[in-house]
């Protein structure tokens, strides 16, 4: 299997790095691993869907 880097995937995907950080540390990544202190990302992943709230309101699923 072929990895790539977050730089790389953040250059893919268009946004930041510290953003494809957060992904892979929330597992939103599916098939990511840790590789001592760098992520080794499969490169035939997909971006993740946006799941911040987009709309202001915030929804308490209780």
């Amino acid at each position: 299997m072929n990895y790539i880097s977050i730089r790389q995937a953040s250059e893919i995907w268009g946004i930041s790095s510290r953003r494809v950080q957060v992904l892979c540390t929330e597992g939103r990544i599916p098939g990511v691993t840790r590789l001592g202190k760098s992520w080794a990302i499969p490169s035939h992943a997909k971006k993740p869907a946006d799941a911040r709230i987009k709309s202001g309101k915030y929804i308490t699923t209780d």
